[in-house]
């Protein structure tokens, strides 16, 4: 086992793989070229056969699955026909909270479809080694148990647990995301069953930068595990058209970042070491780091 004693240890796990090309291109490179040790995979994505096999020849990446229920079509029968009034397609993620919340969804078609998304990277090949989900809905409270059985249905052994700061000064839209992840993680805590690393990257979601580094970074406390949400890229206006995409998510200034060599030497300075979920375990309910 290895003491951490002397700094914290931080994955940086980058979220959307096989959202679009040249994300999934932008991932890779910021695993060969920074500092990203983790990515979470969109199984319903469209070439997502190739995004595999890219994946499975990256040793520098740790891998899990994206859950989804916000974008593109499903993978299952059930969720299809549940989706009827959007013609199939998962619709954005106000619509189809209020979907379950309403019972318009069931949850066993949740658990269907998730559980498919999982088989298909498993049947692929991929080492999963953690769940999390594409815009948070396994933190939705019917949907978080659901989330955690399937992990340990699957012996997966680390499930995402976002948690945020209320920052003032950050946009509105920012803000109020903070409020909600705040409150669902306040109702979702009790049903933590395995422990998970401490979140890092809610209040600039999308959009993450040196600056938020310099302020963070030093923060954190020796001994501790980080998880840091991130999401780099490489942005093709022939891929990417659309105006709210492009407003939510600066993929190539996070991709310029995460490669940077001032992000390097702050990690140093503070020694911070970058792990993977590889070099998790679980003793006596606690989360420490081994080799």
């Amino acid at each position: 086992m290895i003491s951490v004693s002397e700094g914290a240890c931080l994955i940086v796990n980058a979220d959307d793989y096989g959202y679009f090309q040249c994300v999934s291109k932008g991932i890779l490179k910021s695993a060969s070229e920074g500092i990203v040790t983790a990515t979470g995979v969109l199984a319903t994505a469209p070439d997502f056969p190739g995004d595999a096999a890219l994946l499975r020849n990256c040793e520098a990446l740790d891998v899990g699955v994206h859950l989804n229920l916000t974008d593109g079509t499903p993978l299952t029968n059930g969720m299809a026909k549940a989706l009827s009034r959007w013609s199939g397609r998962f619709p954005g993620k106000f619509a189809v909270t209020m979907a379950i919340l309403s019972g318009e969804i069931r949850i066993e078609d949740v658990r269907l479809e998730w559980r498919a998304q999982i088989e298909r990277c498993v049947d692929a090949g991929l080492h999963v080694r953690f769940l999390n989900s594409h815009e948070h809905l396994h933190m939705l409270p019917p949907l978080f148990p659901v989330a955690s059985a399937l992990a340990a249905e699957f012996g997966i052994a680390h499930l995402r647990f976002p948690t945020t700061r209320l920052a003032w000064g950050v946009t509105g839209g920012a803000f109020l995301r903070s409020v909600i992840m705040k409150a669902l993680a306040t109702i979702n805590r009790r049903r933590v069953t395995v422990p998970a690393a401490h979140f890092l990257g809610m209040e600039t979601s999308g959009r993450l930068d040196l600056p938020y580094f310099e302020n963070n970074i030093p923060r954190l406390r020796a001994g501790r595990i980080y998880e840091l949400m991130c999401h780099p890229g490489q942005c093709d206006a022939q891929e990417v058209s659309d105006p709210r995409r492009l407003r939510c998510h600066d993929w190539a200034g996070e991709f310029r970042v995460l490669t940077s060599g001032a992000v390097r030497e702050l990690l140093q300075r503070y020694r911070v070491r970058l792990i993977g979920y590889r070099h998790l375990a679980v003793r006596s309910d606690r989360l420490v780091v081994q080799e």
